[in-house]
This record gives structure tokens, sequence and C-alpha cells, in this order.
């Protein structure tokens, strides 16, 4: 039974697809069966993984409004044990048509339920928002995984965040947790780096990855050639972070 888990945070450009597309192709090349669930509307993930976002013929949109199953959805990638449900702008209108649906704050959750058993991890990549699709992705997951930019407003918002994760745990979802906290764009050289690191620790004790993720251009290349980082340049510092990254996650599962 996979274990499902949000990649989330309000914020944008904080390394959140960038960790979405790569963490999971550390963990395929570790022998994990992962599915990856697109649902933020620009896509990114989806050509990450060098899937044409103009040609799809079913997305996430589908999944989400009930004319498609995940099943259905579903790409198996050329990568290691990597399979997608991709995304496009069709998914920008989602909220609108599933507001007046019953139980549409449950919508992903149902449709993830009947692939569970196929897959070791199942990850949702999230838009930069907290509007009803990231509420979706939260009552449909066990965990979330908060990448954080290593910069002056690292935390402004994560408190709006867990203040919605506590809601939906009241309300949707009492057994989320935090699965842990992705320090990205790392410059050691930095005081302020070394600042927010340590005001992050404070924030989420115990819970924030050794593993971090430095600044590199391979990294900010690889999408462009629509692969992950460990197919586009495996000796990079960018792929060597994101193995290290899937090894501490695996880790994590067996503690």
């Amino acid at each position: 039974m996979a274990k499902v888990i949000s990649i989330v945070n309000q914020k944008g450009g904080v390394g959140k697809t960038t960790s979405a597309v790569n963490l999971t192709a550390g963990l395929g090349l570790l022998g994990k069966k992962i599915l990856l669930i697109d649902i933020d509307p620009q896509g990114n993930s989806t050509s990450g993984y060098g899937i044409n976002k103009r040609q799809l013929r079913l997305s996430s949109y589908d999944v989400l409004t009930g004319s498609a199953s995940i099943a259905e959805a579903t790409i198996v990638t050329e990568f290691e044990n990597i399979s997608i449900v991709p995304s496009n702008m069709n998914l920008a209108g989602a909220e609108i048509e599933i507001i007046e649906l019953p139980e549409r704050e449950r919508l992903l959750k149902k449709a993830i339920t009947a692939v569970r058993a196929e897959y070791d991890y199942i990850f949702l990549d999230c838009p930069p928002s907290l509007g009803l699709i990231t509420l979706n992705a939260l009552t449909a997951s066990d965990t979330f995984l908060v990448p954080i930019q290593c910069e002056y407003y690292a935390l402004e918002g994560l408190s709006q965040l867990m203040s919605t994760v506590r809601k939906i745990k009241l309300k949707y979802n009492p057994l989320i947790e935090l699965e842990g906290v992705l320090l990205t764009m790392y410059d050691g050289r930095l005081r302020l780096t070394q600042q927010v690191v340590e005001e992050v620790k404070r924030f989420f004790p115990g819970k924030v990855y050794k593993s971090v993720i430095m600044r590199s251009v391979r990294l900010s290349e690889a999408p462009s050639f629509g692969q992950p980082i460990q197919y586009y340049d495996k000796k990079s510092r960018g792929a060597e972070n994101y193995n290290a990254l899937a090894e501490e996650f695996l880790k994590k599962q067996i503690n």
C-alpha cells in the first residue's frame, strides 16, 4: 500500500517542482515504484519528465472532475520505475468546476484509493496556493513535505500553511503529519543561509532533512531537456544532492 505524500509550499520559486521531479527519480533509481501526480496547472513536473503538456489525452484535470480514473490518466515514463499523472492549463479551471460537487475536498483521495496497492510511494506536486486543489491533496495524503528556499523570507507564509494543515487535520484528515522540510538553493558560504537554517530548525524541530539542495546551473538546465537531473547529468552536484535526499527519505521510513 503506497504512502501518499504532498509536496507543498504556497510560496512559488522554492524548488517544489524541482524536488518533486528529482526526489521521485532518485527513489525510482533505488528500486521504488513511484507515481507522481502533477496537480499544478503549470504542469512543470509533467514537462520535467519529458511529457508534452500540449498533447495530453487525459490529465489530472480529468481525474479531479471525474471524467477519468487515475489508471486511465497515468503515463508510464521512460525513466526507471516512474509513472506520472500529467497536468496542463486545463486544471486552472478545475476549482470552479468542482466547487459544487459533493465531498469536493475528497475527490483526489477517492481517485487515489484505486491505485494505492500498485506503488510504493505516490507524490502530489501541489500548486503554489492553498486553494481547493491543494486541500484535495492534503486530504488525500499521509504526510506533506515542505521545500524552503534559503533566503530572507524563507518562513514567510509558512505559518499560514501550518494553520491550513491544522484545520485539515481537524476536519478532513486527522492522520496527516509533516514528512520533512527540505532546504533548497543552499549556499553554505553565505551567513544568511546559516541564519535561515537555524530559524527553520527552530520552527520545525527534528523535521529538517540533513540533505540540502545546493544552487546548481545543471539543476536549472535539466527541465528544458525533459529529464530529471540524475539522467541529464548523473555526476552533477544536483544529482548527488537529490540522490542523498532519496536515501535519507527511505531511511526515515524505516525508523
